[in-house]
Formats: C-alpha cells, structure tokens, sequence
C-alpha cells in the first residue's frame, strides 16, 4: 500500500495540475534526491487511471527499466506494462507503460498515452526533442508546441530530476516547479545531515576542458598519483574505517587503481562500471548492505537511480559540473536506521569551488542563452572553507569549526619584527594556545578566496584584467592561478587583508618609481 503524500508532495502535485489546467504542456519538477518523487509520480499515475487513461514513464537507460518497475510495485501499482524486446512484462494493455528512450528511438514510433512522465529528465537525448518538440515562440506566431510527434503537441510532458539544469532545457519546457529543496528536507528530517571534510587537494591547474569539465584523461592522470590513492585509503581509515560506502573515480583504470590499494590494505572492495552485468550489480549490492563488501568502487554508474544505504562517501573524482556533483553526493543523504549523518570525504576541491550542495539551486530553467545561466543561478557567492586543524569544511558565515572548535583567529598580513616590517607572503601567522605567533601556508581554499577578492578590488578600481593574476603570481610565487578561478563568481567584498596587500604593491610600485 502507497504511504501518505508529505506535505511538499501535496503542494507539488497540486501545483503540477493547476499548471496543466493554465495550459502548460512541458513542465519539469525539481526533486531532491530521496524527496520521494516516485511517490509523486505514482499519484500521477493513479489520477491518470482513475480517468481510464494511459500513462507511460520514460527512463533514460535500458538498464533502469526493472528498477522503475519495482519501485512503481512497492507504491502498489502492479498493471505495468514494459516496451522492451523479449521482456516478461511485455504488455500493451496495461494502463502504464515503462519504457526506455533508447527503445523508443529504436523503435520510431511513440506509445499511446494522456500523460507522459520524463525521469532524469537533465539528460535529454534527441530523441525526446524529436518526440515532445520545443517551446513556440509567441513572438514569431508559433503555437504553444512545435515539433512535435504527430498527436503530441497537447499532452502533458512531465520532466523529473534532482537537478534540471541542463543547458537549453528551457527551450523543450515551459516551467520549472520546485517541490524542495535540500537543506528544506534536512531541516524536516527527510534527508540525512552530512559533514564534509576537504582532505589534500590536487593541483588541476593544467587539466584542461572539455565540455564544460575537466578532461577525463588528464584529470585521471592527476588523480592516480600514487601519494594521492595512498592518501585517500589512510583518510578513509582514519575517517570513518566502516562499511557501506561509495567510492566516485574518474574512470575504470582509476577505479581499479583505487579497488587495489583498498584490497592491498586488507578492506573489502568491489568495483562496478558500465560493462557491470545487472546479476553482478544485484550480487555486490546485496554484498554492500550486509557488509561483505565495505566499498564499492564506480565509474559513472552509482550517479542516479540507486537507493543504496550510503552512509560514507569519499570524491575521488573532481567535477565543474553542478548537477555531477550535486547528484553524487545526494547519494549519501537518504535517512537510515541509526544514521546521525553522511560522512563526505572530499579529495578533489570540488565543495570548496561549488560550495555545499544545500547552498546550489536555481529558480528557472535555462534557456540556451550564456548569460541566463548567471541569471538563474540563485545561490550566494560566499564558500566554505575548511578548518586549520581537522579539514572540516566550515560552511560560509560561521567562524568556529563545528566539528572541532577551533576558530581562526584574525591576523594582519603584515607583522613587526625587530623594527622591521616584513610581508608574510605565501606564509600566514597563527596563534598558538596565546603563545607567540607562527608561521604556517596558506591553503587551497585561501588562496582561491584570495584571489577571488584580488579580482573584485580590481574591478572595483578600474584595472586591467590581468592586474589580479599578477598580483597572485607576486604574492604566492607559485606561478599564475589556474584558468577555471576566473570564471567563479566574486565575493561580496574585500577583506581588509586583501586590501593591505594591494595597498603595499601600489605604494611599492610607487617608490620603485621615485627610485628610478
């Protein structure tokens, strides 16, 4: 029997069909990760049925096909038909039908249905543009859906996803409705608390893009120095040291890289990737949860669709992409019996660039254009930075670390000694229980906070745009900052470190004037 819709889902339903009643036909529905959106989807179906109409639910690889069956099972909905060749649920007659894109492609021709439900619907393939078509635009005299399949202009497409924010999806939907967000769910106790802690932290200064992410060989290159995996096996020991937990590589070589040292170290690892067969996913699954298997090790594959009980997750895998990474860690925030809280352990920088998947979330779906995409975005600039002494990352605006209790006293970047004044440079002062002052090095997160303030007093003066990478160079002498800082978003303000320092250069550069 179905539970009882939460409140969220009430609203979200309600708003879903005064929607269609206004006369929306593409709209997609923003759900978090383990905010229960088959549930949703199966009150969907259930109204459509109660009106003797069809309704087919589309997944976005063949491989999902019995996962979305099952889940439809448990909500209590068994008339399920399947559109897949030699499958033993083959049924037309059923009211609901589960299908794969790939099969609809394939086949060429599109099931009979009132209502279609689009799932994960941030990876839209072809094929489903040439299915549901596009917006019109009124300006031009279009109606509300062109190009669409011959009948499909008028029914209801409904696009699901944790993160709909794909580029150009505003063009194929009409709206976006968002039935949560993270931290609300958290905060109400659907989802699990998460701590996060920002382990060492390689330099992908020289990986280039592709696509809008890092190159993938490359990036794999960078991850698999051998003092790195050494590093990720002892953190993991001394960070958690216990089963149920998900490993995120780049790709397979790294992955196995990463299953052997495991191995080497006497913890029980398995590995899973496209080329995993579904009877050897369900066997290590069933390994995973009762702790046969401590780790499993994925390329790709854990990313959506899966409800494993995850309760630590380690990021070996660096990533540019919001819904990449939003999507991997909401692996580790569904609710279990004697869960307080995920534990995330970050290798790869990718909270301190992005922030905290709470602080992520947009308002709108983007259309195609490059500046929609800062206009939808609605989450502060500010980042969290981690903790001087236990790589807790300390989220924005709070000043003492939570997990530990330390909290980082405020120093000036330039200190006195023996009459002399003298530039702290890529070094800091630090504090030590009152005792006199040390020095210690900046962190990656301070030097990209750093910089990110550099380019904001630049602007805010008027100087060049090179003027900030400059100033970095001079500062750490480590060479120029990496390319990807320069498309982050600025701070709010300069802090009055980054102030005294752009002062010292300017009045330097005035002296070597006069000198000269």
């Amino acid at each position: 029997m179905a539970q009882e819709l939460r409140p969220y889902q009430v609203d979200a339903l309600g708003a879903i069909r005064d929607s269609v009643r206004q006369g929306v036909r593409r709209l997609v529905l923003q759900a978090p990760t383990g905010s229960g959106k088959t549930r949703l989807a199966a009150d969907i179906v259930e109204g459509a049925r109660s009106k003797a109409n069809k309704v087919v639910f589309v997944v976005p690889a063949i491989q999902l096909i019995d996962q979305a069956v099952e889940m439809f099972w448990g909500e209590g909905i068994r008339d399920i038909g399947v559109i897949q060749a030699d499958h033993h649920m083959t049924n037309y007659a059923c009211p609901m039908q589960v299908a794969s894109i790939q099969t609809i492609r394939a086949r060429g021709f599109y099931p009979e249905a009132a209502v279609a439900i689009i799932d994960e619907v941030h990876q839209l393939h072809a094929a489903h543009i040439k299915w549901i078509g596009r917006v019109g635009n009124p300006d031009k005299g279009e109606p509300t859906i062109v190009d669409a399949a011959e009948g499909w202009e008028t029914v209801p497409v409904i696009g699901l996803s944790a993160t709909p924010w794909t580029k150009g999806l505003g063009r194929y939907f009409q709206s976006l409705q968002v039935m949560s967000t993270t931290q609300e769910l958290i905060d109400q106790g659907y989802l699990s608390p998460f701590k996060v802690f920002a382990a060492d932290h390689p330099d992908l200064s020289g990986v280039k893009d592709v696509a809008g992410d890092y190159h993938q060989e490359q990036l794999s290159q960078v991850m698999q120095d051998q003092p790195l995996i050494a590093n990720i096996v002892k953190t993991w020991k001394e960070k958690w040291g216990q089963d149920k937990t998900l490993l995120f590589a780049v790709d397979c070589e790294h992955a196995q890289n990463l299953q052997a040292r495991f191995q080497q170290a006497g913890i029980a690892c398995g590995y899973q990737d496209a080329n995993t067969s579904s009877a050897d996913r369900a066997a290590l699954k069933r390994a995973f949860h009762r702790g046969e298997v401590k780790i499993i090790a994925n390329v790709g594959t854990l990313t959506t669709g899966v409800d494993f009980d995850v309760r630590c997750l380690i990021l070996a895998r660096p990533t540019k992409s919001e819904m990449l990474y939003v999507q991997i860690i909401g692996r580790a925030l569904r609710t279990a019996e004697g869960k307080a809280h995920a534990l995330i352990l970050d290798h790869t920088d990718t909270t301190a660039r992005l922030g905290l998947v709470t602080d992520i979330h947009h308002e709108r779906l983007h259309d195609g254009r490059m500046d929609e995409n800062k206009k939808a975005a609605n989450r502060g600039s500010a980042l969290p930075r981690p903790c001087e002494k236990c790589d807790f990352l300390i989220p924005p605006g709070v000043k003492k670390c939570p997990e530990c209790g330390h909290e980082k006293p405020v120093v000036s970047a330039i200190y006195e000694r023996e009459g002399e004044l003298r530039e702290v440079g890529s070094w800091r002062l630090k504090q030590r229980n009152g005792t006199n002052p040390t020095l210690y090095p900046y962190t990656y997160a301070e030097k990209l906070s750093f910089f990110l303030q550099l380019r904001l007093h630049g602007e805010l003066r008027g100087y060049k745009p090179g003027w900030a990478a400059m100033q970095y160079q001079e500062k750490f002498k480590e060479g120029w900052p990496p390319w990807s800082w320069n498309s982050l978003p600025l701070p709010d303000n300069v802090s009055q470190e980054v102030q005294s320092y752009a002062k010292s250069r300017l009045v330097a550069y005035f002296k070597s004037k006069r000198s000269a």
